[in-house]
C-alpha cells in the first residue's frame, strides 16, 4: 500500500519511511525531476502489476531486493506502458499536430512512472544489492567523482551503462572516415544525413570557420579533415566540450580546433559559420532532449540575428535542418524564410537528403506520415 507523503526534506533528498525510522538520502536526477513524496520499500515479493499501479499514482519504489530482479521488473513495467488502449471506431484521423503533443505527453508520463523504480548507490558507486554489477565507471564518466551516498531512478542508471557502452564502442562516421565516441548526455551523431550535407557543400575559404554547438564536435572535426586550417567550435555545456576534446584528441585535430565555452559566438568574424540547432520548437523533458527541442527555437533565433555580425565579407553561414517541424506544425516554411528575412539573410543555396534512420520507414510509428516526408536542408545564407 503506499505510505503517506514525507515530511518536508530538503529539495535535493529523498526522504522515506523505513523499519520504523525516517531515512534520507541524496536525489539524484539528470533531468532535474524533483524527489518523490511518497516511497514505499520493495524487494523480489513485489509483482510487476503492483509495481505498475503503484508506480502511475506516483509512488516510488526503493528497491532492497536482487539488482537483476529489479532490471526484469522494470522490463515488466515498460511492457505495462506500451499497452496501448482501443481504438475508437469511425472517429475522425487527428491532426498531425495533436497527435505529436499527445505522442510526447504519453512519453513524458511512461518516463515518469518507469522512473519510479529506485536504486540506492554508495559513496563509492558501489550499489549495495544482491548481483549488482560494478557500475562505478559509468557513473565516474556521467557524475564526476563521487560525493556521497545517493538515491537514482534504475532507468537513469541503466542509461548510464548505455551511455558508457556507447562511449567506449564510438559511432562511425563514414563522411569523417574516422569514429565519434559520444559522452554521457551529449547526443550521438547516429543521423548521419546531416554530417554529409557538410561533407558535400562546397566551402567558402580553407582559412577559419565557426561550429556553433559543437557538441560531440562531428562537425568540427569534419570541418578540419576538408582542410580548414582552423575551426573554433563552441558549446555551453561543459560536458559536450570534453565530449569533442576527447572526440579531437582521438582524430588528432587537437592542434587544428579551438574549444570554446559560450552561447553561440565566440569572438570575431569567419567566413564560415556553421550550426546545427535543435530541429523542433518545444521544451525539452530531459537533458539530452536539449539536442532535439529548442524552447521558443532560441538557439535557431540567436544563430540567425548573430550571423551577418559574425561573417566576414563574402562568407556563408550554413544552417543544417530538419523540416520535421514543418511536417508537424510547428514551424512553418513562411516562418523560417521570415527569420531569415528579419536577421538580413538570404538564402544563396538549400542542399536537401533524405533521412535514413529506421522510424522513417516504421508504418507503425505514430508520427510515421511526418517523418516519412522528412527533408535535412544544409541551407547557405550570406548577408543580404
Amino acid at each position: 500500500m503506499p505510505s503517506a507523503p514525507a515530511p518536508a526534506a530538503a529539495p535535493d533528498h529523498l526522504q522515506w519511511n523505513e523499519g520504523g525510522a525516517e531515512l534520507h538520502a541524496r536525489w539524484q536526477s539528470e533531468n532535474g525531476a524533483p524527489p518523490p513524496r511518497r516511497v514505499v520499500v520493495a524487494d523480489d515479493t513485489l509483482t510487476a502489476d503492483a509495481a505498475w499501479r503503484l508506480a502511475c499514482e506516483g509512488t516510488a519504489i526503493l528497491w532492497r531486493g536482487d539488482f537483476n530482479n529489479a532490471r526484469q521488473l522494470l522490463q515488466a513495467m515498460g511492457r505495462r506502458a506500451q499497452r496501448k488502449p482501443g481504438k475508437a471506431k469511425g472517429g475522425a484521423a487527428k491532426p498531425i499536430t495533436e497527435v505529436f503533443h499527445l505522442h510526447r505527453q504519453a512519453q513524458a508520463q511512461r518516463a515518469r512512472s518507469l522512473g519510479m523504480l529506485l536504486i540506492p548507490v554508495e559513496d563509492d558507486y558501489r550499489i549495495p544489492l544482491r548481483r549488482a554489477p560494478d557500475l562505478g565507471v559509468a557513473c565516474t564518466e556521467a557524475y564526476g567523482p563521487a560525493r556521497g551516498p545517493f538515491v537514482v531512478s534504475l532507468r537513469e542508471l541503466l542509461g548510464l551503462v548505455g551511455a558508457h557502452e556507447w562511449r567506449k564502442k564510438g559511432v562511425r562516421v563514414p563522411a569523417l572516415d574516422g569514429d565519434i565516441h559520444p559522452h554521457y548526455g551529449v547526443f550521438s551523431p547516429v543521423r548521419g544525413e546531416y554530417v554529409d550535407l557538410v561533407a558535400q557543400a562546397p566551402l567558402p575559404a580553407t582559412t577559419l570557420a565557426f561550429d556553433i554547438g559543437t557538441g560531440t564536435g562531428v562537425l568540427a572535426a569534419l570541418l578540419a579533415r576538408r582542410g580548414v586550417e582552423r575551426v573554433v567550435a563552441t558549446d555551453q555545456d561543459a560536458r559536450a566540450l570534453a565530449c569533442a576534446a576527447d572526440n579531437l584528441g582521438r582524430l588528432g585535430l587537437t592542434g587544428r580546433v579551438e574549444l570554446l565555452q559560450a552561447d553561440l559566438y565566440p569572438p570575431g568574424r569567419a567566413p564560415l559559420v556553421v550550426c546545427n540547432p535543435p530541429w523542433l520548437p518545444g521544451k525539452p523533458s530531459a537533458a539530452v532532449e536539449y539536442a532535439i527541442y529548442d524552447p521558443d527555437s532560441r538557439m535557431l533565433r540567436g544563430f540567425l540575428d548573430g550571423l551577418a555580425a559574425h561573417l566576414e565579407p563574402g562568407g556563408e553561414g550554413w544552417l543544417i535542418l530538419s523540416d520535421l517541424a514543418e511536417h508537424l506544425g510547428l514551424r512553418s516554411r513562411e516562418t523560417l524564410l521570415a527569420l531569415f528575412d528579419a536577421a538580413g539573410l538570404k538564402v544563396l543555396d538549400r542542399l536537401d537528403i533524405r533521412p535514413r534512420h529506421g522510424r522513417a520507414q516504421d508504418a507503425d510509428d505514430p508520427l510515421h506520415a511526418a517523418r516519412a516526408a522528412e527533408l535535412t536542408s544544409l541551407w547557405r545564407l550570406a548577408p543580404r
